[in-house]
């Protein structure tokens, strides 16, 4: 499963809504990876009096990249609204710096496996070139 072209209906793929969004785009799914872009604008949820995104928003924004990759899948097989997914664990969380107002994050994510319904994933947040955070998740997702 594949896709070239960037999907900026994120509301298709994704439970969340506004204000906590934190994906703009899908920009490409490829096998077990995909990417998605946020770009950081005054009205972010996360965004804190110094104008950097805070810790927690990080995170959010990677499990949220992840949830519209499920939801990629999902919607690909039929499915009419995005799973609901939930962070199980955070693991090897590493922040290098916090981004702030006005920077566009690019965050690729790995698949792995998944047993009893949980999926372990990788991700990792780049800023232009500079790598600025990158973690490991167990992601449950709630069959309805």
């Amino acid at each position: 499963m594949t896709t070239s072209r960037a999907i900026s209906k994120i509301e298709e793929l994704i439970p969340q809504r506004s204000p906590i969004m934190m994906v703009d785009e899908l920009l490409k799914v490829d096998g077990d990876e995909c990417s998605c872009r946020l770009m950081i604008r005054e009205d972010n949820f996360f965004l804190e009096e110094d104008g950097q995104i805070a810790e927690p928003g990080v995170i959010e924004h990677i499990a949220q990249c992840a949830s519209a990759f499920a939801g990629y899948r999902a919607v690909a097989e039929g499915a009419t609204k995005p799973p609901v997914g939930y962070i199980g664990e955070v693991k090897n969380f590493r922040l290098y710096r916090r981004p702030g107002l006005g920077e566009e994050l690019q965050t690729s994510i790995v698949m792995g496996a998944t047993v009893g319904g949980v999926t372990i994933i990788s991700g990792t947040t780049v800023v232009g070139e500079e790598i600025i955070a990158e973690t490991q998740m167990k992601i449950f997702v709630r069959e309805d």
